[in-house]
């Protein structure tokens, strides 16, 4: 699916050559199609391999598809995945979610999809139908954590309430914010503060001479300042983040080893993934981040990588948590990603594991529970 080559800013090991891994490994038995030959892309024949379960209807509450970039989207790289393995894709997006005295419903979409990262899916009509029906639902929207999050959360919750299989879990997703969900694994992380004063804030620059600042609900890099004690703009950046004492805000000990990577830890069900995606800033950076114009670099999981996965993981899982993505710089944790985790499409074009696939088996052993 797609070409490295598109991601110019990929980068795989020398010398590495791709392999597929995964708990399915390649899919490689006979092939039927959909009711789109030419273009929609393959199912499993019936019989070709062992597979639990078989055609279950899938929901995953995305942003608005048309702005979804198939050739990196790890939601499109699990959707795809799901339907090779036999299931039926549905989507909706957050508005579509409502409640009336009963079920938890969703005006959702099936769709199809395609092999062709331009044109990556097709409409087969849409239903309203209670969350509790489906299968699974799976809450994939970005961020920000808006109170528009949150009300998604309750709505999600209520259906759970009901009977529905939802992951990740919404309580889950309340409760860890994917930059204060440090604070539970303290001994992984760097000197951190989350505060609105901004004389705590400042006493912090004052001390650890070279920082981050970020706010709690960003994605992607936004808003992230690196702050030294001498910085002239200190002040501004502190009331600005702040908003004058209004807002809450992360502050952290600058990491040096940014220079290296800010490494993406992917966790589904609690165990690691055997690669983790080093983005490494451009250079007059201290962002990593893709979005900002970090380059991708896959690397095999370090020693350190494993300690701080293996010590998360069972914590993560057992709250519902199927899918998370750790931010690693250096020796230290810096973030926990949960509500919609990236770098699925970025780690197979670079090294050939299929890490979606993983994760839709695992996705089907807990719907098989």
């Amino acid at each position: 699916m797609g070409d490295a080559a598109a991601l110019g800013n990929l980068a795989r090991p020398a010398g590495f050559e791709p392999t597929t891994l995964g708990f399915g490994g390649q899919y490689s038995d006979p092939l039927s199609y959909g009711r789109f030959q030419d273009k929609i892309m393959p199912l499993y024949h019936p019989g070709a391999g062992p597979r639990r379960p078989h055609g279950v209807n899938l929901l995953f509450i995305i942003d608005p598809p048309e702005g979804l970039k198939a050739y990196k989207d790890t939601t499109v790289s699990m959707m795809r995945a799901a339907q090779r393995r036999g299931h039926q894709v549905h989507v909706c997006t957050q508005d579509a979610l409502a409640w009336h005295a009963g079920p938890v419903n969703a005006r959702a979409v099936h769709i199809a999809l395609t092999d062709n990262d331009e044109d990556w899916y097709r409409r087969d009509g849409s239903a309203e139908r209670a969350l509790k029906d489906f299968g699974a639902v799976l809450m994939r929207k970005d961020p920000p954590f808006d109170m528009e999050y949150v009300a998604s959360t309750w709505l999600l919750s209520e259906a759970e309430r009901q009977g529905a299989r939802v992951f990740n879990a919404p309580q889950a997703l309340r409760d860890l914010n994917e930059k204060f969900a440090i604070a539970e694994f303290a001994a992984l992380t760097v000197p951190a503060l989350v505060t609105r004063d901004m004389a705590l804030l400042q006493a912090f620059i004052d001390e650890h001479g070279d920082t981050i600042l970020k706010p709690l609900a960003g994605m992607g890099g936004a808003g992230i300042f690196r702050v030294r004690r001498d910085d002239p703009n200190r002040n501004v950046i502190v009331e600005t983040l702040a908003a004058h004492g209004a807002v809450s805000v992360m502050a952290q000990r600058f990491i040096p080893e940014i220079t290296e990577g800010d490494k993406r830890i992917i966790l589904i069900e609690g165990r690691p993934a055997p690669y983790v995606l080093a983005r490494i800033p451009k250079a007059g950076e201290t962002r990593g981040n893709l979005a900002v114009g970090g380059k991708g670099v896959a690397q095999p999981l370090s020693a350190r990588d494993r300690q701080i996965a293996e010590a998360m993981g069972p914590a993560l899982a057992a709250r519902g948590i199927l899918f998370a993505g750790l931010d690693v710089i250096g020796n230290w944790l810096t973030e926990v990603n949960v509500t919609s985790p990236t770098c699925f499409r970025e780690i197979q074009d670079l090294t050939g594991y299929d890490a979606a696939a993983v994760f839709v088996e695992a996705l089907e052993a807990r719907v098989a529970r």
